[in-house]
This record gives structure tokens, C-alpha cells and sequence, in this order.
């Protein structure tokens, strides 16, 4: 039997219903096997294993025959193994439970395993984004964030744009057919922006709104 550990959610990946003129355009999450290449680092830990395994083997045979030089070389083999695997699994677990959202007025993202937060940026908060595409389609969005907007990099780690602690930038990270993710963000921001806002000044000691 499948469990739902957001069921609490009225709207998956949303902590609340969206107004009445906000609407979703997309939805997504990372793809783990992506998310443990490039933000766990699985294949340089695998070829650190493979290598030491490497060394290992052609170390002892040179005192034991091939056979055993072998056998020495298992241990690293099996660590290497238990290492990678600990590696896909922090990373399908940070992929299942992160749900990436983009509504017409800004990007919202449910993230954290351990410790689940649901970071909404409005698209007044963005200044640029950019796109690490792969071969395969997938791909990184990433946001700068404007003005007084700070976030904390170890927090929304592996969210995040990589190398980027000192202004840290939130990102979509390792979406499937991210070109046409970017396109619905690059749409929804222009209109977003391009809407009047709405300002209240003081007159004659009254409120008025002005748009």
C-alpha cells in the first residue's frame, strides 16, 4: 500500500490553497539518478573506489599470485558499492520528497527530507536565471535573487546553484525537459513584472490606492 507523507497538503508541493487569481502552470521534482550525478557526485566516488580497487590489486601482486591480489581487492570493491548506494539513496530521497512548482506569480519549492521548509519566490524577487542543460534533456534553473532576499545555502542544499555561498542561488535542479520548463519561467516572469502594481499613499491623512 503506497503512503503519502504530504497528505496534509491542500495542494501537493503548497502549504496552503493559492488565491483565487494565482494558478499553477507546472510541477516537477528532480530525477535522483541526475540529482546523485551531479549534486552527490556518485561517479567521481565510484572511480575513487575503482581506482583504490585498482591500486590495491596491483599492489599485492606483486607478492601474491593474481588470485589472491584479487581477493585483497574486494574489500574495496564492496566499499565502494555500499558508498554508492548510500549516495543514490540520500539522493532519491532528497528528489522524492522536493516538489518544484511555478505558478503565474511565482516559483515555489518544497524541499528538505529531514526537514521539510517550502521556499516561495516571488517573481519580483528574481533578477536573472540561467540553465545548465545536459544531452539528455535534463537540466538546472537557477535563480539570483534580488534586493534584500537572502537565503541560506546549507539549508536548501542540494537545491541550489553549486558554488554559489556567498549570494546563494535557489534552483530547480535536474528537471526533465528543463528548456520548456525555462520557457513557462520565462513567460510567467515577463507578464508577472510587466503587471502595474498597486501602491498605497497617504492623502490628507487617508489610505488610497493607486495603481
Amino acid at each position: 500500500m503506497s503512503h503519502d507523507d504530504f497528505n496534509f497538503e491542500p495542494i501537493r508541493g503548497l502549504p496552503e490553497k493559492l488565491p483565487q487569481d494565482e494558478h499553477i502552470l507546472w510541477q516537477g521534482s528532480p530525477d535522483a539518478g541526475m540529482l546523485a550525478r551531479e549534486a552527490y557526485k556518485i561517479r567521481w566516488v565510484a572511480a575513487y573506489f575503482a581506482l583504490l580497487t585498482v591500486w590495491r590489486i596491483g599492489v599485492s601482486s606483486m607478492e601474491f599470485p593474481m588470485g589472491i591480489a584479487v581477493m585483497h581487492g574486494v574489500p574495496f570493491v564492496v566499499s565502494g558499492l555500499l558508498a554508492c548506494g548510500v549516495l543514490y539513496l540520500l539522493a532519491y530521497v532528497q528528489a522524492r520528497s522536493a516538489v518544484y512548482t511555478l505558478t503565474n506569480k511565482r516559483v515555489a519549492m518544497r524541499i528538505g527530507a529531514a526537514l521539510t521548509m517550502t521556499l516561495n519566490l516571488p517573481y519580483t524577487w528574481i533578477g536573472t536565471a540561467s540553465l545548465d542543460m545536459r544531452k539528455s534533456g535534463h537540466g538546472t534553473l537557477a535563480f539570483e535573487l534580488i534586493g534584500e532576499a537572502r537565503l541560506s545555502f546549507m539549508m536548501s542544499w542540494p537545491h541550489v546553484r553549486p558554488w554559489r555561498t556567498t549570494r546563494t542561488q535557489p534552483a530547480l535542479r535536474c528537471i526533465a525537459d528543463a528548456q520548456s520548463v525555462a520557457q513557462i519561467f520565462a513567460e510567467a516572469a515577463e507578464t508577472r513584472i510587466s503587471q502595474p502594481v498597486v501602491a498605497r499613499v497617504e492623502q490628507g491623512g487617508g489610505a488610497v490606492a493607486a495603481e
